[in-house]
């Protein structure tokens, strides 16, 4: 999140950056610029270095005010590149140059420009990016609209693939090589689209038996929404007080005696209202990341003799699936980079560490067993190598 951050600085400086997407979509990697800030010297910069074709995103909207109307009626396009008709601005003589493209960019980008101040065809590319942003295509296009929407700038932007000297495209390692020679952030698709999901996070008060706490819902890029149960201002506070919690629906709604979830939950509410600030993960991975439907399987399969660690794999599961990637991003995002964690897991420290979340303590979370959970607990001592010392 942090690079996103420094990369919306770049733009709103004039600057460029490096956007690279999915590995299992074109691979490759374009420099974005702003369009308002567009200028002869950035534009050139981009014919000389990146060497691909430089096209200006802009929104429906803008396309619409500006007529800019689809190249082909017929696109073929393996991506559904939204092309229109190209484009310079009506002071251009060639079109051509660094200063006229940077121009016939800029215009399109003021919020006062007009059908009638282009001329069509012309050397500039428009792209009309789909409403929804990277949530809904993951596309060059896309992310430099949602960078302009991010930066506070008209939904208009430039762009151009980067490629080798040779001709052939730019792959990731590559990228991450020109990035440091020509020193400009970097970021990929996925981690905007992490970004933009925490954009629409409504928050609440949640007054409760154990404290008053603020809920806050956080929609990951699948559209899965995670939950903040925090107390106190936890925006600058270092070595905050944390609970990453995986939904358990059976142990939290339901108090079930099969494991000890419900009871760590309310455990680390009472920690947290005694400390006066802190905060509460609840993620939405199920049964160790297997969903309600096959943690009630498991259940059955240990109704007949496996443990819970052999049930999820006789299921064809890891034995534990979840992925703590959604909790580093939330926290990063928040501007939190270390933490008290409230765990007996050690797969949960070393994979947010792993994330570049500092733990400077871990407390344990143990809870007394009940006559229906002994065996769950030496499963998870000896199989998952929780802490649990007494």
């Amino acid at each position: 999140m942090k690079r996103i951050q420094e990369a919306i600085k770049q733009l709103q400086a004039g600057g460029l950056i490096i956007v690279v997407d999915d590995d299992d979509r074109e691979a490759e990697g374009d420099l974005v610029g702003l369009a308002q800030y567009a200028s002869p010297e950035t534009v050139n910069f981009m014919t000389k270095y990146a060497r691909g074709l430089i096209c200006a995103p802009v929104s429906e909207e803008i396309a619409e005010r500006l007529n800019l109307k689809a190249m082909t009626s017929d696109n073929t396009d393996p991506h559904g590149t939204a092309f229109t008709i190209s484009v310079d601005h009506r002071t251009s003589t060639t079109g051509i140059s660094a200063f006229e493209r940077a121009k016939t960019i800029r215009e399109l980008g003021n919020p006062d420009s007009q059908a009638g101040d282009f001329l069509r065809p012309g050397h500039m590319f428009p792209l009309v990016g789909r409403e929804g942003g990277v949530l809904k295509r993951r596309g060059h296009t896309e992310a430099s609209l949602d960078l302009a929407y991010l930066a506070g700038t008209s939904q208009a932007a430039y762009i151009c693939e980067i490629l080798n000297d040779d001709g052939s495209m730019a792959r990731k390692e590559r990228l991450y090589q020109l990035a440091k020679e020509w020193n400009l952030p970097l970021i990929e698709v996925d981690e905007l689209a992490r970004y933009m999901a925490f954009q629409d996070s409504p928050k609440v008060q949640l007054p409760s038996e154990l404290g008053d706490f603020e809920l806050r819902l956080f929609e990951d890029e699948t559209g899965k929404e995670h939950l903040l149960l925090s107390k106190g201002d936890i925006s600058s506070e270092q070595d905050l007080l944390v609970r990453l919690h995986s939904e358990c629906l059976t142990g939290d709604i339901f108090g079930s005696h099969r494991c000890d979830c419900g009871e760590q939950l309310s455990a680390a509410m009472a920690k947290i209202e005694d400390e006066g600030r802190g905060a509460i993960l609840y993620l939405r991975q199920e049964g160790r990341g297997i969903g309600l439907k096959n943690k009630l399987r498991a259940y059955q399969l240990q109704e007949e003799g496996l443990d819970t660690y052999d049930a999820n794999l006789a299921l064809g599961f890891e034995a534990d699936a979840r992925d703590y990637q959604i909790a580093a991003d939330i926290l990063d995002f928040l501007g939190i980079d270390s933490i008290k964690l409230m765990t007996n897991n050690p797969e949960k420290l070393s994979q947010l560490e792993d994330k570049g979340i500092t733990i400077t303590e871990r407390i344990p979370l143990i809870m007394a067993e009940h006559s229906e959970n002994q065996a769950y607990f030496q499963t998870k001592k000896d199989k998952f190598h929780h802490l649990l010392e007494a």
